[in-house]
């Protein structure tokens, strides 16, 4: 069921006695010689737009990494299923790697499972001695310390919480990853945009001031008057 991409939970049944049976007490010490029932497997499966966005981040030169709480061979159906390239590692892997190892290995791993806060901040370390611009994704109080330490903070804004907001430098309204990906489009062409008229006002102005400034050399009339030029 792992390997179908499905959170796997497995279900256990004892009988108490009803003298000792409190739901606000703790039922745990009278918890012993459990019969195993069965496995249950739970699917939460990504949004359909979400492979095509993570191609999109793919052509763009944008790395997509998947760091998350699930278990290993869970998250690496799941990111089969997105499009997301490399290895899978743990957080006792990483527990195990010094910060140097880490940085020479994690480009990589594509995605990281059963991982820790410390864990997370670590990997947005590692990638930014790389020399990657990092953005992290976040949603609980756990994510918090690594959404503030990247260069690009997003928060969910549905599900997130006011911690990871507040560390965050950008929420997202509807917690879809392919607005990320549209940001970055929008945000691309913007930059575009900006670069070619810097070079149109640069072009045309250098070129309005090489001709004032040659034409009284050659002998020629001044071909603008200053009010012009203004």
């Amino acid at each position: 069921m792992a390997r179908d991409g499905l959170r796997v939970m497995a279900i256990a049944s004892a009988a108490l006695p009803a003298d000792v049976f409190d739901p606000a007490g703790n039922l745990l010490e009278h918890l012993q010689n459990l019969t195993f029932v069965g496995l249950a497997g739970l699917l939460d499966p990504p949004r359909t737009e979400t492979r095509e966005a993570i191609a999109l981040c793919g052509q763009a030169g944008i790395q997509v990494k998947m760091i998350t709480g699930d278990h290993k061979t869970t998250a690496s159906a799941i990111a089969k299923m997105l499009g997301i390239t490399g290895s899978a590692a743990t957080g006792t892997e990483i527990d195990a790697m010094s910060d140097e190892a880490l940085s020479e290995t994690i480009e990589s791993i594509g995605v990281f499972a059963r991982v820790a806060p410390e864990h997370k901040v670590r990997l947005v370390v590692a990638l930014q001695r790389r020399g990657h611009v990092v953005a992290m994704t976040g949603d609980g109080v756990n994510d918090a310390p690594a959404v503030k330490h990247a260069h690009m903070g997003i928060a969910m804004g549905a599900t997130g919480t006011d911690v990871t907001k507040e560390a965050a430098d950008m929420v997202l309204t509807d917690d879809n990853f392919a607005s990320i990906v549209r940001a970055v489009r929008e945000g691309r062409t913007i930059y575009d945009n900006i670069g070619k008229f810097v070079r149109f006002q640069l072009s045309t102005n250098i070129g309005a001031l090489l001709t004032v400034a040659i034409a009284p050399l050659l002998g020629m009339p001044m071909p603008f008057t200053a009010i012009q030029i203004l």
